[in-house]
């Protein structure tokens, strides 16, 4: 397949089987399998096929670790409707004095002026509008939740845990599983995966070995749920998304003795988000950013890459891709396949060394 279809959404789809989509995580969580990506100028075969464990191997004193700190809410609302039917609720973006941006299920079922109830609970919600930009519904909150801060406390008590439509098994466990360690920043519907990885005993391994971490927050929204429908990459847009990049993050990577990592795709959309809003230079920032990372983008920040194993035809896999090559990346995805690796949220991940990516597209490069 020819690397001139690149910018075709199409040419980005692979075949996966349903059972190689993981279903539970495994544990510890340092047991994930990791395969590692060969150096750019080797071909697919020269791969590593070893587990996250050994990242503390593949690391070395003075790497910055780029993590996102963000936490999973409790989003998932079961709300009864004023007939007394059960639907459900998907809480997204706060907009203002208590109103937030949901999305619900089924749609159809709840118009405008509805009064709903919170399943078990005698609170009751109202239906203000439809949101013709997601196809969601704003939903009026009691006035005080004002943020995920404040509406955590409502959650945490009525809320569950929203995995991906693709995992069909629940377990209380999720509630702290699907949490990374560092996990400090309330605000995301979905957990940034690489980064599921990371046990206690492993973080502590890699500051032993002067492994040092900086945390970013992006907060993983509306974004997630939405696939790429655009087939003419060159009209892609995406929905922005909230990121933190603070001063100490710039000052750890300006002072950084060795390679910055980033521990997933948020943290690479927030690190070269925040540059992109300063004309390609990192600096802090804090707001929306709604950056488009596909092959031919030039990263300012980001070195190497620690990545879960994503859906066809995703925005993420355009944006790895940008890091290691359509082409590559794909014949690295059957090899993961054939070889039962396990995919998406709860899966296993792959390595992406400075050394692994395209001559020319990153820094350090």
């Amino acid at each position: 397949m020819s690397e001139s279809l690149d910018q075709h959404l199409s040419s980005y789809a692979y075949l996966l089987p349903p059972e190689r989509i993981a279903q539970a995580p495994v544990n510890p969580r340092h047991e994930a399998r990791l395969l590692m990506a060969p150096n750019h100028a080797d071909g697919v075969e020269a791969a590593r096929h070893q587990t996250v464990w050994d990242l503390l191997e593949e690391l070395r004193p003075g790497d910055l670790l780029v993590v996102n700190d963000t936490r999973v809410l409790k989003a998932r609302l079961k709300v009864r409707r004023s007939g007394g039917g059960v639907s459900e609720l998907l809480v997204l973006e706060p907009r203002g004095d208590g109103r937030w941006l949901c999305l619900a299920r089924p749609a159809k079922r709840m118009r405008p002026g509805d009064q709903l109830t919170i399943d078990g609970t005698a609170m009751t919600l109202k239906v203000l509008a439809e949101d013709p930009a997601s196809g969601g519904r704003i939903v009026q909150f009691p006035t005080d939740c004002i943020d995920a801060e404040s509406i955590e406390a409502l959650l945490n008590q009525c809320g569950e845990v929203p995995l991906p439509p693709y995992i069909d098994r629940h377990d209380p466990a999720d509630a702290e599983r699907y949490q990374t360690r560092y996990a400090d920043r309330p605000g995301a519907v979905a957990a940034p995966t690489a980064g599921l990885h990371f046990s206690d005993e492993l973080l502590a391994g890699l500051q032993s070995k002067d492994v040092e971490l900086t945390r970013i927050t992006l907060h993983v929204g509306l974004g997630t749920f939405r696939p790429v429908e655009t087939e003419d990459l060159t009209q892609l847009a995406l929905h922005s998304e909230w990121i933190e990049v603070n001063a100490s993050v710039v000052k750890s990577i300006q002072q950084c003795r060795g390679r910055v990592i980033a521990v997933g795709t948020t943290s690479v959309r927030a690190l070269e988000g925040a540059a992109q809003m300063h004309g390609g230079v990192l600096k802090p920032f804090t707001g929306p950013v709604n950056l488009v990372i596909q092959p031919g983008y030039q990263f300012r920040v980001v070195q190497g890459l620690l990545t879960n194993f994503h859906l066809p035809k995703s925005s993420l896999l355009l944006l790895v891709s940008a890091l290691i090559g359509r082409e590559r990346l794909l014949a690295l995805y059957d090899d993961a396949i054939e070889r039962e690796y396990r995919f998406f949220s709860y899966g296993d991940a792959m390595w992406i060394s400075p050394e692994a990516v395209l001559p020319g597209v990153t820094p350090n490069s």
